[in-house]
């Protein structure tokens, strides 16, 4: 894996954005609001902190990362498509009939993929087994989650927030993509679940608050996270839904509708 520097890792997360833009209104359908809220955390691990080789997408000992919130698969297929997984130029095949690039993640059909998710709520359970996995035949890698503020709401994640600290499950490092909107609505309306950070705290994680559109808080985050042994490790990253495009930012209404053929032209022209 090469490092890119903080200005690199800013600049890379743009060219990403423009590609969730343009792949979801291609496809004028998907999710480009959650997408682009964490953008800048999936391009600080793949270009920054995970050891991956795209040329060898089953290397025993790859960091594995687990995207919970599955409808954001525009953003993780974007980063895979710039390391090297597969041509950015299939981007905007997304979500067309027969193309691998599915509206949720399958594993089964892409590499790069660790697991197939978007029934919400699922994903931390799976990046706990993966964790464990490692005690059983001993590797080096960490297994990442990114999950989101609805999934808060999920029971299963409750669940398996308790299953690993009682397990003493480390080298598992979860995000939460807090962008305060969840399916219609803000997460105060339909559930809040504050406080949040203290939440997981009084569940025994590791936690860290931090700004998740911040390339030097987010590396920062991660590697500290890394050092933690014994422990589970959460980051609560405070992002905004729809980052980047400025008629997108804090607008909901981005939540699962993808931008028309005009605001694709305005979208790409703020993210030169």
């Amino acid at each position: 894996m090469n490092q890119l520097s903080t200005e690199e890792l800013k600049a890379k997360a743009k060219v990403v954005r423009r590609h969730i833009v343009e792949m979801t209104g291609a496809a004028a359908s998907g999710h480009p609001g959650g997408s682009l809220s964490c953008t800048d955390i999936l391009v600080a691990l793949y270009f920054n902190q995970m050891n991956h080789d795209p040329k060898a997408p089953g290397w025993s000992e790859r960091d594995r990362l687990v995207l919970s919130k599955g409808h954001a698969c525009p953003a993780l297929y974007s980063v895979l498509a710039e390391s090297g997984y597969f041509s950015p130029d299939t981007l905007t095949d997304f979500r067309k009939f027969g193309s691998p690039l599915q509206g949720h993640p399958d594993r089964r059909k892409l590499p790069g993929i660790e697991a197939s998710t978007g029934s919400l709520g699922q994903g931390l359970s799976i990046g706990i087994g993966i964790a464990l996995a490692r005690r059983l035949d001993p590797k080096k890698y960490f297994t990442y989650v990114l999950t989101s503020d609805g999934e808060m709401n999920e029971g299963q994640t409750w669940e398996a927030a308790a299953m690993a600290a009682h397990h003493k499950v480390d080298h598992l490092i979860a995000f939460l993509d807090y962008n305060k909107f969840q399916l219609d609505d803000s997460t105060k309306k339909i559930c809040d679940m504050e406080p949040v950070v203290e939440k997981w705290k009084s569940f025994r994680w590791h936690v860290q608050e931090i700004d998740g559109h911040d390339m030097e808080q987010i590396i920062k985050a991660i590697e500290m996270a890394k050092k933690v042994q014994g422990q589970p490790a959460m980051i609560v990253a405070h992002t905004v839904k729809g980052k980047g495009v400025s008629f997108m930012e804090g607008n909901n209404h981005f939540h699962g509708v993808a931008p028309t053929a005009d605001e694709i032209k305005r979208a790409l022209e703020e993210l030169k």
